[in-house]
């Protein structure tokens, strides 16, 4: 243990930005509180495609046919890709996250590095919009969700910081 409780312990990976550290012994996020988290995280992505949206048609004017409506849904997913990649690796937690105090790491509970952080997003896509991601959790032995599963992540719990 360090003798001082603001010293790092040996060979526990930090998180940016964040003051707490990862453990070997991280506790596993419940489904119930993950699901919560979708969706408070619903809320929030609403208002950051209402706003990605009003910026795109001011300068398009039109996005409902043809290419416009293409490149329109491909800017959408690359906003959102954007956020929930800048929030993971930055310091594994989006702001729903952070409110029901879970962290994004990896298997081993290191921080995510990018290319994890974007084959999970890139899984996420059609396994949250179809519903599949969340059904498979139900039915997965360690309730991870698909994404997390395929991209060799897994949510955490997070002590609060006093606790930390």
């Amino acid at each position: 243990m360090p003798d001082r409780p603001d010293e790092p312990l040996a060979n526990t990976p930090s998180f940016p930005d964040s003051g707490v550290r990862a453990g070997p012994n991280l506790t596993p996020a419940s489904l119930r509180l993950r699901v919560f988290s979708l969706f408070y995280e619903g809320v929030l992505l609403f208002a950051l495609v209402f706003v990605a949206s009003y910026l795109f048609i001011s300068l398009a004017r039109d996005a409902q046919s043809g290419w416009a409506r293409i490149v329109f849904q491909c800017y959408l997913l690359a906003v959102c890709g954007a956020y929930f990649m800048f929030c993971w690796v930055r310091g594994g937690q989006t702001l729903p996250m952070k409110t029901w105090r879970l962290r994004l790491v990896t298997a081993a509970g290191h921080p995510l590095p990018a290319n994890a952080a974007f084959v999970r997003y890139l899984v996420a896509i059609p396994a949250m919009t179809t519903g599949l991601g969340v059904l498979w959790a139900v039915f997965d032995r360690d309730r991870q969700f698909l994404q997390d599963r395929i991209a060799g992540t897994r949510i955490v719990r997070v002590a609060p910081a006093g606790e930390a």
